[in-house]
């Protein structure tokens, strides 16, 4: 599937979405000209492009399996991952947004408090600041130049318990989604590795990035800190290797990290300064 028709389904799977759930704001106020069961179809269609996307990059791994791109960590000193491509692909339950190999990390440091754990009830939020990685710092994984940096959305608190989560996935996550790739992402920062690799850092803390498009950067340079914006329960690292510059056109591509490989889910694993800096 071409790039032009990657970005022409993005566009069209969000209208329909928005189309679908337009029409029941409308209906707390009017009735449509037409059947109930009309209004499903906007959802229908929506899903079937959904499929229909994830179906090509399927089809493309199998045809096509990427090698692995070895870059540093992004990250020094205490992690544990999440939603690891070492366990499963695409890891994330999804090809959108080019996340197939993406990984969750969370910092877990051996000194000082504990990331807290998730609760049933209360305190229903906490603020980033309760979490060890918040504002933590990002690291360049190669030489590269930044081709795209935005920090100016808010961080927001967590959505760590039970009702946190339902409005994440019931509300904030549909609002997110309906709103585009970059409210999902949040801020985040793409640099362009060479050979047609782009890395991606989302979720950063607003107002940390030290480094605008066009910059040349050099490995190991930090480029900005952990945050908790856009579709993220907890302040954590996203990170994730692409073939283009732009998520909602590029497919994912597998990565390892020098010195670390690809942690798996849960697993602790820990990043000395050097490792980030290139041979």
């Amino acid at each position: 599937m071409s790039i032009g028709l990657r970005k022409f389904a993005a566009v069209l799977h969000r209208m329909l979405w928005m189309v679908f759930f337009g029409q029941f704001v409308v209906r707390l106020f009017t009735d449509l000209p037409y059947n109930y069961w009309l209004s499903w179809l906007p959802a229908l269609g929506a899903i079937a492009v959904s499929t229909t996307l994830s179906r090509s990059a399927r089809q493309r791994m199998e045809a096509e399996p990427p090698d692995p791109v070895e870059v540093a960590p992004p990250v020094t000193g205490r992690w544990s991952a999440l939603n690891s491509p070492a366990d499963k692909v695409p890891s994330h339950g999804t090809h959108y947004l080019a996340q197939t190999y993406a990984i969750d990390i969370t910092a877990e440091p051996e000194d000082g408090p504990a990331r807290p754990g998730p609760v049933w009830f209360w305190p229903v939020a906490r603020r980033g600041r309760a979490y060890p990685a918040f504002g933590e710092p990002l690291y360049a994984v190669a030489d590269a130049t930044v081709v795209h940096a935005e920090d100016g959305q808010r961080d927001h608190l967590s959505r760590s318990s039970l009702l946190g989560v339902l409005y994440f996935w019931l509300v904030e996550g549909v609002g997110r989604t309906l709103g585009g790739g970059r409210r999902v992402i949040g801020n985040h920062v793409v640099l362009d590795l060479g050979e047609g690799t782009y890395a991606l850092y989302a979720h950063v803390q607003r107002g940390s990035l030290t480094v605008r498009a066009g910059d040349e950067v050099t490995a190991g340079q930090r480029i900005g800190g952990c945050g908790n914006s856009g579709n993220s329960t907890e302040p954590h690292v996203h990170f994730q290797l692409m073939d283009g510059p732009d998520p909602e056109t590029a497919r994912g591509v597998p990565f390892s990290w020098r010195g670390v490989g690809v942690p798996r889910n849960r697993e602790t694993f820990t990043v000395r300064e050097e490792a980030t800096q290139v041979p």
